[in-house]
């Protein structure tokens, strides 16, 4: 049996546990990692937010009945942890893709209309899309501003200031992988106020879905530095200059 990768396969239980030492070695090992493969998957930088998503789900999110699914239980030490983990970032990169791809037309087709929601150049617009919109926004700023002011200020730095996740954990004073988590959890619980509040709204679950389709796929005039508003007593932290690596 090959046992050549026992340190990975410890280090992986450690951190499924929840060991708070085992995320600080973790994150200072393998976010160096995690950051190259995705700058080799998508050279203008856009699946770094792939790379910081994976830390919730190797954390594990807590499902409807409290229990924590890590991600790393899925890591049976048969090749390395950096082997594992640039396989899951590719496979996430191509399921990201292929989610893109389903919304535009195929070789051949591109005559067809394509009911993608957002719409392409060319097309028709969407009779409904100022209405979504409209929906939406209202929807999105009454979820974010009865969030507390901490998970507010999280969502600020790292999507109106696009932080890092080192930059907004050291502003907060948490570990990066608290910050993703709690990322990936103020995410969830945001959509799922803005489907509540489209429902109250009156609207059908699949007039939910195509609206929120719709905006996700060309989000247009939101602004987002509106929907969140400064912190409370002050005003969200700006990079002083982009840094070529998100990494140190």
């Amino acid at each position: 049996m090959d046992r050549s990768h026992d340190v990975d396969l410890e280090l992986a239980r450690q951190c499924a546990a929840g060991d708070e030492q085992a995320w600080q070695r973790f994150v200072l090992e393998y976010r160096p990692v995690l950051y190259r493969a995705a700058d080799a998957l998508d050279r203008s930088g856009g699946a770094r937010d792939l790379a910081d998503g994976l830390y919730a789900d190797l954390y594990g999110m807590e499902d409807a009945e409290g229990e924590r699914r890590p991600l790393f239980r899925y890591f049976h030490g048969r090749s390395s942890l950096a082997t594992w983990l640039r396989a899951v970032l590719a496979q996430r990169y191509v399921d990201r893709l292929r989610a893109q791809r389903r919304l535009e037309p195929l070789p051949g087709e591109t005559d067809a209309p394509v009911d993608s929601g957002a719409g392409r150049r060319g097309d028709p617009p969407d009779p409904e899309r100022a209405r979504y919109l409209a929906l939406v926004r209202q929807a999105l700023g009454r979820a974010v501003a009865a969030l507390c002011d901490r998970d507010r200020l999280r969502l600020g730095c790292y999507y109106v200031q696009q932080l890092t996740l080192a930059e907004t954990g050291r502003l907060l004073k948490e570990h990066e992988a608290t910050v993703s988590r709690q990322l990936a959890r103020t995410r969830r619980a945001v959509r799922n106020e803005v489907e509540r509040q489209l429902r109250h709204d009156g609207l059908t679950e699949d007039q939910i879905a195509a609206c929120l389709a719709s905006v996700a796929g060309d989000p247009g005039p939101i602004d987002l530095s509106q929907v969140f508003g400064p912190p409370q007593g002050g005003h969200y932290p700006k990079r002083k200059a982009p840094a070529p690596e998100r990494s140190v």
